[in-house]
């Protein structure tokens, strides 16, 4: 869903001439985040963004052996939304792919995505720590801060922030001429808000209330067979 409305701002925004602004373009995701956090956080931790896996499990508030499902399920969900908006729409606006700006070098998009990243993720840490937790308000935090972002730096690289959000639409149209700037940028912007985490909060990894957020809290699954104890007989039992 974020990925459906991050690049499909750019395809019907090319497909309208121009009716869908840079504003819009930039707080819609903005808005989806918000939503998708308030909706399914507790279930997943709602991450949306392999940076953001990473830096979790970096500060020991999320386990490394869940990562790797994760970040596929984020880069698959990026590839499924682009090849939707692809069949449905065609691939106007280059997919809504994210480049750099008209004058603007490799070199330059990268320090921007960085930077960007660095305030994203220090706000996701921020608003998850026990320290600093805001709980369903990070929701407002987080989509604030992609807007943001978005309304002052999209010119320039995008404003992606997301390496999988990147990843869909080059995938889709076969190319991936600057998809290093989406790929290095976030990791460095994340490393160092790990570290700035590091320096203002400690190590991490000792708060219940932080793993929670970052872990979410999937319930009983309709699969699970029932319980007994706890005051629930089991079926056939004498009361």
């Amino acid at each position: 869903m974020l990925v459906t409305v991050a690049a499909g701002a750019g395809v019907v925004s090319a497909l309208s001439a121009g009716s869908v602004g840079r504003t819009a373009e930039v707080v819609a995701p903005a808005l989806m985040v918000m939503a998708i956090i308030l909706s399914t956080g507790k279930v997943s931790g709602a991450h949306l963004n392999p940076v953001v896996s990473v830096a979790f499990a970096l500060r020991r508030d999320f386990p490394w052996r869940r990562v790797p499902g994760y970040v596929i399920m984020q880069f698959l969900g990026a590839t499924l939304a682009c090849l939707f908006l692809s069949a449905v729409l065609g691939q106007a606006g280059m997919l809504g792919a994210t480049e750099p700006g008209a004058g603007v070098s490799g070199g330059e998009a990268m320090m921007i995505e960085a930077l960007l990243t660095l305030g994203l993720v220090t706000t996701i840490l921020g608003t998850a720590s026990g320290a600093q937790n805001v709980g369903p308000l990070s929701a407002l935090a987080v989509a604030g801060y992609i807007a943001l972002a978005g309304l002052w730096a999209s010119p320039i690289s995008g404003a992606s922030m997301n390496p999988a959000r990147s990843f869909g639409p080059e995938f889709v149209i076969h190319d991936f001429t600057n998809y290093w700037i989406y790929l290095i940028g976030p990791v460095v912007g994340m490393l160092v808000a790990v570290a700035i985490a590091y320096v203002l909060r400690g190590p991490g990894g000792r708060d219940p209330v932080a793993e929670a957020a970052a872990q979410g809290a999937i319930g009983p699954s309709i699969f699970a067979p029932p319980q007994v104890g706890g005051g629930v007989r089991a079926p056939g039992t004498k009361p």
